[in-house]
């Protein structure tokens, strides 16, 4: 695709007056003079409008999806880009992939400017440099996906990794609240929510740090369910590293299938993942079995209705014993 770019390489990013998120809000301009929960009114108030922001930007959105499941289906990897509030939440969201999918960070990755210390603390003018843009991304290839995340949408350090991610050939995304953002010209798919003026003037961590939470989420959970990462709506891959996890991976399987918590406990432990367990319930095979038919039907995308496999599996192990009922009759 390409919505957005540019038809140079080296043209540059002008940096202009302002942004939508950097102007004054009228309707806050009193907010010192208020009390507590007229404060507190205000600010909840605007946020009310932002689901509304991100859901206009449903088809951008889903056009990245595309881009970022053709990139892990294919070996390639997704590659996070920001600074500040929005390199946090690019972090967070590759971050939080591992124990909730098992993707880790050699397919998801996160970058912020000023490296890991940045995560915790301000590092000053870590942003404003291009070239550290493009050291965090050096390693990108045509076949990995590379998203800016910049509030803004003008960030130099995104702007570097944006342009180097470009001309090896990679695929490229921004996620800004700028409907004008420079760096829209720059990548592939450009999705850009209108978050307007925050209530305390550039505050980004405030409306747009909550409208690019909500667009990171919708991104990566939609392109892990069409990796075939979920079955129904249940997290089939979470890795079940504490109490928490375990139990729900055993509420999970009961729910999938209707097994008591016994039943659910045996299998989970016999087959060692939530995956081939969840088959040998639905299908009543020995876990060599379930892993069998599930090698049968990998995750694929492609497959219509069953991007998982899941079911797949389980109707060709279902089928395959009704066959033999039947020679037995």
């Amino acid at each position: 695709m390409e919505q957005g770019r540019a038809t140079g390489e080296e043209q540059s990013v002008a940096v202009p007056a302002g942004s939508p998120t950097e102007e004054r809000h009228p309707g806050s301009r009193d907010i010192d003079t208020m009390g507590t929960a007229g404060v507190v009114a205000t600010i909840l108030a605007e946020d009310v409008g932002i689901a509304a922001a991100v859901a206009a930007q449903a088809s951008a959105i889903t056009a990245l999806v595309q881009l970022g499941v053709a990139a892990l289906r294919d070996g390639g990897r997704i590659l996070y880009l920001g600074a500040g509030t929005s390199g946090r939440l690019a972090v967070l969201d590759a971050a939080e992939l591992l124990p909730t999918y098992r993707v880790g960070a050699d397919q998801v990755r996160g970058h912020i400017a000023g490296g890991e210390r940045a995560m915790l603390h301000p590092v000053e003018g870590a942003e404003d440099d291009p070239e550290e843009g493009r050291a965090a991304v050096a390693d990108v290839t045509a076949a990995d996906l590379v998203i800016g995340v910049a509030a803004s949408g003008r960030t130099p350090y995104v702007r570097g990794g944006l342009q180097h991610a470009r001309a090896v050939g990679a695929s490229t995304g921004l996620l800004s609240c700028n409907p004008a953002a420079p760096l829209a010209a720059f990548v592939d798919v450009p999705v850009l929510v209108d978050t307007g003026p925050e209530v305390i003037t550039g505050s980004t961590r405030m409306k747009a740090g909550t409208a690019q939470k909500m667009v990171l989420n919708a991104f990566s959970t939609a392109v892990m369910v069409r990796l075939g990462k979920v079955y129904s709506n249940l997290m089939i891959d979470v890795l079940p590293t504490n109490e928490k996890l375990r139990g729900r991976v055993l509420r999970m399987l009961g729910q999938a299938s209707g097994a008591d918590p016994d039943r659910c406990r045996q299998a989970l432990e016999a087959a060692g993942a939530p995956r081939p367990a969840l088959v040998c319930l639905l299908a009543d095979v020995s876990p060599e079995v379930a892993a069998a038919a599930l090698a049968a039907h990998p995750p694929d995308d492609r497959r219509e209705a069953d991007p998982s496999g899941v079911r797949s599996a389980v109707e060709q192990l279902r089928g395959r014993r009704a066959r033999e009922a039947d020679l037995a009759r």
